[in-house]
């Protein structure tokens, strides 16, 4: 009975120590945000905000550049997780659906760009952008965070279209749809769960990216959220209730994006992961 007991109270336990190991920082972040700039400064750790103020969120919108790095950082985004789906889309349906030569190969290469790390790229992108005279702009971004996701993306899309069967499309098709006809209107509506989990990705790993836009972009008009919040500063130096803040404000739309997308998410992870 101890054992048992044991057995069920131990996986619980765990989780929520992961979840408050987790959760803390996000919560500091938000806390300080709204604490008063000495409830910030002191030696005595604030842990529940209690004169809350607004003032920081407000230094934070009206600093300089800030309304362009969220023009920046929503443009390269939601470009870069538009374009690898569509990519992705007609990909995933080859390599579900088609035998050909190389799939197999073309899936190794696939699965090895979402292992290899995009760090060790930087200075091979920077020259390959810096020769084609494309430094300060935000094409090179969009185009560089689309590759970022679109192994991912395809890989996830491809395993979804596997699990639909090949019924549903055939029966389609005998009924006088061609196979683009097909795919529209019978495979496209199912995708649904895989499009939203692969987009939240994407837009993650796109809002989030940090080294990239830090080497190509130097110009303070063509940079992003991220960069922009690693060097905000005041005339007195490190303002801490005004960058958190600005941080919050940053985690905002990733967290209403999984809030409406979370059910959908995961079931287009786990209907992803499937053996085609």
């Amino acid at each position: 009975m101890k054992r048992s007991i044991f057995g069920r109270l131990w996986p619980n336990v765990t989780a929520v120590v992961l979840f408050v190991v987790f959760a803390f920082p996000v919560y500091w972040m938000f806390a300080t945000a709204f604490k008063p700039t000495n409830d910030i400064v002191t030696d005595d750790p604030v842990w529940f905000p209690t004169n809350i103020t607004f003032a920081h969120f407000d230094k934070a919108v009206h600093a300089d550049h800030f309304w362009t790095m969220v023009r920046n950082s929503l443009t390269v985004t939601v470009l870069a997780v538009v374009f690898s789906l569509v990519i992705a889309l007609f990909a995933s349906f080859a390599l579900a659906r088609m035998r050909f030569r190389g799939r197999r190969g073309f899936l190794i290469v696939f699965m090895i760009a979402q292992m290899a790390p995009w760090e060790v790229m930087v200075i091979a992108i920077y020259m390959l952008v810096r020769d084609n005279d494309m430094l300060d702009s935000l094409v090179p971004l969009t185009v560089f965070y689309m590759m970022m996701v679109l192994p991912f993306t395809i890989l996830t899309l491809r395993g979804y279209v596997a699990a639909v069967p090949k019924e549903l499309e055939e029966s389609a098709m005998v009924d006088g749809c061609t196979r683009p006809q097909a795919f529209v209107k019978v495979i496209f509506p199912l995708l649904a769960p895989g499009l939203m989990a692969t987009s939240l990705f994407g837009f993650i790993t796109a809002w989030n990216e940090f080294p990239l836009v830090l080497i190509l972009n130097k110009a303070v008009e063509k940079q992003t959220l991220p960069l922009w919040i690693s060097q905000f500063r005041t005339a007195f130096g490190d303002d801490w209730g005004a960058t958190m803040a600005a941080s919050s404000l940053f985690a905002v739309p990733i967290l209403i994006l999984f809030i409406f997308l979370q059910r959908k998410a995961v079931s287009g992870l786990t209907s992803g992961a499937v053996k085609g």
